[in-house]
C-alpha cells in the first residue's frame, strides 16, 4: 500500500524556515521521481517542486531560489527546505511521486503570519 507522510509544517513569521519531511513506503521509492504540492484556501493544488530519480530538481517560479527539495533514497523520505517565507505560501503541503494517480496523504500545514 502506498503512503506518504508528511511532517514539519507550522506557523512561522513572514522571512522565516521551515524543513518538511516526507517518508514513502509501499513502492520502489528510488524508482520514482517525487514532488512537493500545496493546497491554499479557495485554491487548487498546485506543483512547487520535483526532484527526478537522478537528483534533477524544478520549481515553481513562485517558489524559486526560497524552496529547495532534495531526497534520501536510503530512508525514503524527500524533504523541502523553505526559506524566506511569504504570507502567500500558506497552504496544506503534500508530497507524492510526480506524475502517478492515487489518493494523497493528511499534508502538513504551513502557515506564514506574523
Amino acid at each position: 500500500q502506498v503512503q506518504f507522510v508528511e511532517s514539519g509544517g507550522g506557523l512561522v513569521q513572514p522571512g522565516g524556515s521551515l524543513r518538511l519531511s516526507c517518508a514513502a513506503s509501499g513502492f520502489r521509492f528510488t524508482d520514482y521521481a517525487m514532488a512537493w504540492y500545496r493546497q491554499a484556501p479557495g485554491k487548487e493544488r498546485e506543483l512547487v517542486a520535483r526532484i527526478s530519480i537522478s537528483q534533477n530538481t524544478n520549481y515553481a517560479d513562485s517558489v524559486k531560489d526560497r524552496f529547495t527539495i532534495s531526497r534520501d533514497n536510503a530512508k525514503n523520505t524527500v524533504y523541502l527546505q523553505m526559506n524566506s517565507l511569504k504570507p502567500e505560501d500558506t497552504a496544506v503541503y503534500y508530497c507524492k511521486r510526480y506524475g502517478w494517480p492515487g489518493s494523497w496523504g493528511q499534508g502538513t500545514q504551513v502557515t506564514v503570519s506574523s
